[in-house]
């Protein structure tokens, strides 16, 4: 077994376990928490892989500003140390029958397909070449993915200010 695949098994192994962490954590801080070890997991993995580009928008953009938000989000709202209830048996039972089927799908597309392993080769791409791809109104550009993204981060920071906004209690019987 070469160095590269032993790497590869670790760094999935610990994304896997930080994501199981972050689905099953009672504590939704702890769930944040274990949610940005899965994004530097897999930050990590996309440096092994070679794209070094991919793994520094991962780490500034997920890892930096989401979870950042996230964080700030829970510690804004009142019930930040609380528990999470736990989830219902027909949930919990839906949930279970999902992973199944998941891991027999995946089953059933890596038994039928037999991935070959591509010979291994450079990425030889520009980040000038993605930038200009990325804002690009032709048929192949970004633009307006991008800027359906800048459209969600201001609604979530939005919804952020709303939730943290506390009402004041209305007095007497004024309505």
């Amino acid at each position: 077994m070469h160095a590269s695949v032993i790497i590869f098994y670790i760094l999935s192994a610990f994304i896997l376990g930080a994501a199981l962490l972050a689905v099953t954590a009672r504590k939704i801080f702890r769930s944040a928490i274990f949610l940005l070890f899965t994004l530097i997991g897999t930050a990590a993995l996309f440096f092994w892989m070679g794209v070094e580009f991919v793994a520094a928008v991962q780490i500034i953009i997920y890892v930096g500003g989401i979870v950042v938000l996230i964080i700030f989000s829970i510690f804004l709202t009142q019930k930040s140390g609380e528990e999470m209830p736990k989830p219902l048996r027909n949930r919990s039972l839906f949930s279970v029958l999902a992973l199944l089927f998941g891991f027999a799908f995946t089953y059933h597309l890596i038994y039928k397909y037999r991935f070959e392993q591509p010979a291994p080769h450079v990425f030889n791409v520009k980040v000038s070449d993605i930038g200009t791809q990325m804002l690009s109104t032709t048929e192949h550009g970004f633009v307006l993915p991008f800027e359906v993204v800048s459209i969600l981060l201001l609604a979530s920071m939005i919804g952020c200010i709303v939730i943290a906004m506390k009402i004041k209690p209305m007095e007497g019987n004024e309505i």
